[in-house]
């Protein structure tokens, strides 16, 4: 049984799901499940333990090149670790990289619930076309920009991301700008800046503001096969 360290919330929670007991290493945003057993926390996806991680001794560490930093996966593959990097930028490309992991990877059957999230949007039909901006973070306001996996879930969901062209995948964009923009509503998620009814949509007085549970809209895992009900609850309840 290959012993795993996930630097990848999403992951963490597909691995702990689909192979109880396999992760012996896990990062301090990995929330969920609740219950990780004795994995053992390694710090945050941006600064690991590296030192700890070796100490682990796993035979497999799962990151992302958009989560993790090079400097870190480098230092572990100099040390001696497998490391195995996932991109996810759509919805299909997250399909393919769990099935990577679970069953490449870690030789694991194909778990039933990653066949649900594949059904679930599938039937997803897009319920009119809106324009919205989406920020994911405050001082400085920052936004989905161009090729992101939250952008493709949104556009399944019939909203389009004003800033979906722009250069940047992740652009700074001033507040007034955002207000000025003329957009069908603002979509806030939870995550990684944690919005709120109170602290969000009173920057854009007179605009509909969704928000939006950002594990359904950001994480690649269990929560697929429930993301596309959660997250079209919570978008129809600010038209």
């Amino acid at each position: 049984m290959r012993r795993v360290v996930s630097l990848v919330p999403s992951l963490t929670e597909a691995v702990a799901v689909s192979a109880p007991g396999r992760l012996v290493g896990v990062t301090d945003w990995c929330t969920h499940p609740e219950d990780l057993g004795d994995a053992v926390r390694i710090g945050g996806t941006k600064n690991p333990d590296v030192r700890r991680i070796t100490e682990l001794r796993p035979d497999l560490v799962i990151a992302n090149e958009e989560e993790n930093r090079a400097p870190d996966l480098a230092a572990l593959r100099a040390a001696g670790v497998e490391v195995l990097v996932t991109e996810v930028r759509d919805l299909p490309q997250a399909l393919r990289e769990l099935e990577r992991v679970l069953v490449g990877a870690l030789g694991l059957t194909r778990p039933g619930w990653l066949t649900d999230a594949e059904r679930a949007w599938a039937r997803v039909e897009p319920a009119g076309a809106l324009t919205a901006f989406v920020p994911i973070w405050r001082r400085p306001w920052m936004v989905l920009g161009r090729d992101t996996f939250a952008g493709d879930l949104l556009a399944r969901l019939g909203v389009r991301n004003f800033y979906a062209g722009h250069a940047e995948r992740y652009p700074r964009v001033p507040v007034e700008e955002l207000a000025a923009a003329g957009c069908d509503l603002v979509v806030l998620p939870d995550e990684p800046y944690r919005f709120t009814p109170e602290d969000g949509p009173e920057a854009f007085p007179g605009l509909p503001a969704a928000l939006l549970s950002g594990r359904h809209l950001t994480w690649y895992g269990p929560s697929l096969a429930e993301a596309p009900e959660v997250l079209a609850k919570s978008l129809r309840a600010a038209r």
